[in-house]
């Protein structure tokens, strides 16, 4: 694929055009290294769909869901009444993020607060762009491969979305097996609630350790995540059982991009 330069809102705004969509990326999707990879191979799948879509840049502040859910809700408040207010200067309409509690805070938290907008998780728009033929898998990339899914609790139990991965899964020409805990009786990866940002408390396991039980149970080689904290989490367990060598945590978008060689 030939490389391309993604662009901000203020450059599209300067040119007088108006993105499709904006691609909201999240704290993690910025700055974390490994998260980096999940933002890139978005951006890949969206340009390979021939969106014309565009990123805030450095004008992206945090949505305020750790503050939000640590307690501080002057924070969230102030956070979010700066992120609506930007959203509303550029006039967006439709949203995509890779991170399911930014997904969370931009679609059912923001509209108290004056901001109303389309906010779709990357599952969802993958799996549209997939069906209305605007991509397409290439089979064969994954034939053979067990592939596992994990669902973040803030994409299923709070939004009800567990399809979409699993439709992206099978288009790929895997076996899809599914943790003894999935769906709505999913386990969480033990991020949530901003528990990603603040020292475990006394127990007999790490939330995350109990879950790599139940991915090495699956007998998957492929871990299927849709959520940068349970990325972090879920590799963790794995390094604990030094499994590395046997199963790979993926984004699905990484997934996709691979299959269609991106």
């Amino acid at each position: 694929m030939s490389e391309f330069r993604v662009r901000t809102m203020a450059d599209m705004m300067a040119a007088g055009e108006q993105a499709d969509i904006l691609f909201w990326v999240g704290c993690a999707g910025s700055f974390d290294e490994r998260a980096q990879k999940i933002t890139k191979a978005v951006a890949k799948i969206l340009h390979a769909a021939g969106l014309k879509f565009a990123i805030l840049g450095t004008e992206e502040a945090c949505t305020g869901d750790p503050a939000k859910r640590a307690g501080n809700e002057f924070l969230f408040q102030m956070l979010a009444m700066q992120n609506i207010a930007t959203l509303q200067a550029y006039e967006v309409k439709k949203m995509v993020t890779a991170c399911p509690h930014c997904f969370n805070t931009l679609k059912n938290e923001y509209p108290e607060l004056g901001g109303n907008f389309e906010v779709l998780h990357h599952t969802t728009l993958i799996n549209q762009l997939l069906k209305e033929g605007k991509i397409s898998i290439e089979g064969g990339a994954f034939k053979g491969q067990r592939i596992t899914y994990h669902d973040s609790c803030y994409l299923g139990r709070a939004n009800d979305i567990y399809e979409a991965p699993r439709e992206i899964i099978e288009k790929l020409d895997a076996a899809l097996v599914e943790m003894k805990r999935s769906k709505a009786n999913g386990l969480c990866c033990g991020a949530g609630g901003a528990q990603m940002f603040k020292e475990a408390e006394t127990g007999k396991t790490e939330v995350n350790l109990e879950r790599a039980e139940d991915m090495m149970e699956s007998k998957a080689n492929v871990v299927a995540a849709a959520c940068p904290f349970c990325m972090t989490m879920l590799r963790d367990g794995v390094k604990h059982n030094n499994k590395e060598q046997e199963i790979e945590v993926k984004d699905i978008a990484e997934l996709v991009a691979s299959a269609m060689d991106l």
